[in-house]
């Protein structure tokens, strides 16, 4: 007997409250109702942004992109059709390609808010101030460093949330290969951090 991909994710996800509906329920009704839509979109709203922040540089550019991303999800719910990865996995590749055409269009780097500059703290020391954003710089320089389907798949896993399964639905990898790019993308972070003075 075969398993349906669709009904083995169902029951991978997390119980609902009861009376609230499944993602792929309020998929369906989306294509006719909006408040049906609205309600994905605030369940999936920070994963898909959290996602785009850390493939953007600066906060409005996420935001936009974010915006795009879910006009364009609303103008093909319709074709959405319930798989292993769900419609979280869905809307962050729909946020992923999203991304790479505005980052085909963008102005060179060197014009564009530093990395980092809103994730300053409340008030630090000059001293503390400077430390960090010398590790801030490199960090994402390290990040930056790496090849880009690491950078991509680092993103989806610790700033959308996405599993190694969705992550690979995602990007057209195996489970598998999907946890062996964050596995190395990790190690590689590490061993350079570690072996800088």
């Amino acid at each position: 007997m075969e398993a349906n991909p669709a009904s083995f994710a169902k029951a991978l996800d997390p119980p609902l409250e009861p009376g609230l509906e499944t993602d792929d329920d309020l998929a369906r009704r989306s294509a006719t109702s909006t408040e049906a839509f609205a309600e994905l979109y605030l369940r999936h709203r920070d994963p898909v942004f959290r996602y785009l922040r850390a493939r953007c540089r600066a906060d409005d550019d996420a935001l936009e992109l974010t915006a795009v991303t879910f006009e364009k999800a609303l103008g093909a719910i319709h074709r959405y059709r319930p798989r292993a990865g769900g419609l979280r996995a869905w809307l962050v590749r729909i946020a992923r390609n999203a991304a790479t055409d505005a980052q085909r269009r963008r102005r060179p780097l060197s014009d564009q808010q530093p990395i980092g500059s809103a994730l300053a703290s409340a008030d630090p020391t000059p001293e503390e101030a400077v430390i960090a954003a010398d590790e801030r710089r490199l960090l994402f320089g390290m990040v930056a460093a790496l090849p880009e389907l690491q950078r991509d798949a680092l993103a989806m896993r610790y700033a959308a949330g996405l599993t190694a399964r969705e992550i690979g639905l995602v990007i057209g990898k195996t489970e598998d290969a999907a946890q062996k790019l964050i596995t190395r993308a990790v190690a590689q972070l590490k061993e350079t951090y570690l072996d800088h003075p």
